[in-house]
């Protein structure tokens, strides 16, 4: 099984700084309910930590406090190509360290997260803006292809 001792710590901190830049990225996609969004990220880790077991590597990423990059963007656009890219990068990481299942299992957690934030907050009367939709299948494609 794949933990934090196998990888450095600049690493380890790229992977944990993956799931809150999914999370940071929805939320940014649309205006509004950005506490509801915000509590999601902690719900999600939270729900996770419960199922503690399955994945040595997973169990530490959630045990974690969610961490993100403290750059200050000046634009949505900014934040959204750092997060993604942050995403891609631990990906690769994971794929060249981790266990197929390990990073089939950060994906789900990452895209799950970006879920729960999406659906957060109803806005313009749907569960998720075409904006959050937007978010997540780019999220999505950035942990799906970690070579590209």
């Amino acid at each position: 099984m794949t933990g934090k001792a196998d990888f450095t710590e600049d690493e380890w901190k790229q992977i944990l700084e993956g799931p809150p830049s999914a999370g940071l990225i929805v939320i940014s996609a649309q205006r509004g309910g950005t506490f509801r969004e915000a509590f999601a990220i902690g719900k999600a880790y939270a729900e996770a930590r419960k199922e503690h077991g399955d994945s040595e590597l997973l169990d530490e990423i959630v045990a974690a406090k969610p961490e993100r990059e403290h750059t200050r963007y000046h634009s949505y656009e900014e934040l959204k190509e750092a997060g993604l890219q942050h995403l891609r990068d631990a990906a690769s990481l994971l794929q060249q360290k981790a266990t197929p299942e390990e990073l089939d299992g950060y994906r789900r957690f990452v895209l799950d997260l970006s879920e729960r934030v999406a659906n957060a907050h109803r806005e313009g009367g749907q569960q998720v803006s075409p904006a959050e939709q937007t978010a997540i299948d780019e999220i999505s494609a950035s942990l799906a292809a970690p070579d590209a």
